[in-house]
């Protein structure tokens, strides 16, 4: 399942996008619709389809989102005070993209449950 998908296409620079973050393995950039003050998305530059693709083999490039994001967090000043990440699987988790990504949300108190019973539309 590794189609070519927009975010191929930001990676090879094929189309824009406002990234604030790379190296070697993953790249970040903002969101197009954010839902916090800082909303980037984190990919790793290699296509991984879904969470249920990920495997021993490629999960080391998971592990590096997470770097990143603690590593934005502490760059953009609201490590201390708090974040939310998430990530979507398939289409009832949301996902829309599929070439896995992590959202970063900060800047602002979150509430709890984030979710509505209102299917996103796409």
């Amino acid at each position: 399942m590794s189609q070519e998908t927009i975010f191929t296409k930001i990676i090879n620079r094929e189309i824009p996008a406002d990234i604030i973050y790379e190296d070697e393995n993953t790249l970040a950039f903002k969101d197009i619709n954010p839902q916090a003050p800082f909303h980037v998305l984190i990919i790793p530059k290699k296509a991984i389809a879904t969470i249920n693709d990920i495997n021993p083999e490629n999960s080391h490039l998971v592990g590096n989102l997470y770097v990143v994001a603690a590593k934005l967090a502490k760059q953009h000043n609201f490590a201390e005070d708090g974040y939310r990440v998430v990530m979507n699987c398939n289409e009832h988790g949301g996902q829309t993209v599929y070439h896995i990504h992590l959202h970063m949300l900060g800047g602002k108190e979150m509430g709890w449950p984030p979710y509505q019973n209102v299917k996103k539309v796409k």
